[in-house]
């Protein structure tokens, strides 16, 4: 999947339960999808998932004052998704995808099968506009913000 490409449609269930359609938000909303490998993990990599999400959460408004929706999305199942965005006051949805394959279809996964981290700009139309690959965690919710302001 390459920018300028339409992003492919998922229907994944939140951490509230709700079912996520992304074709739902065309002509509608801006879309941040925001991969990641898992909620808790042990040692770097948890540390990383808080990183990059205390690093979302101080964007967030402005973020949405793009006419933009945010989700995370991982393999976790909906339950743990429920907890991780309990537990640190996440104002956002996280996607559960247990099967795997939204994420391998965007994001890849890595040696050990884990969702890479990734996070796919879509815009209204439904095309792909931005892929940050190489995610700095700890700058990348003004990353995604400063995307979003010089969107079309």
């Amino acid at each position: 999947m390459n920018e300028s490409e339409i992003a492919p449609n998922f229907e994944l269930t939140a951490n509230d339960g709700s079912k996520i359609i992304l074709e739902s938000f065309r002509g509608k909303k801006n879309v941040i999808l925001c991969f990641y490998p898992k909620n808790h993990l042990f040692a770097c990599p948890f540390k990383m998932v808080f990183k990059m999400a205390t690093s979302v959460i101080s964007a967030y408004p402005k973020i949405i004052s793009t006419d933009s929706v945010l989700f995370a999305i991982s393999g976790d199942n909906v339950d743990d998704q429920k907890k991780f965005v309990n537990e640190y006051g996440i104002p956002y949805l996280h996607l559960s995808d247990p099967s795997k394959e939204i994420c391998k279809k965007y994001a890849g996964l890595n040696f050990i099968g884990l969702p890479k981290r990734s996070t796919y700009v879509i815009d209204k139309n439904g095309v792909i506009r931005k892929i940050f690959r190489d995610v700095n965690v700890q700058k990348h919710g003004q990353e995604i913000a400063s995307f979003l302001e010089n969107l079309d």
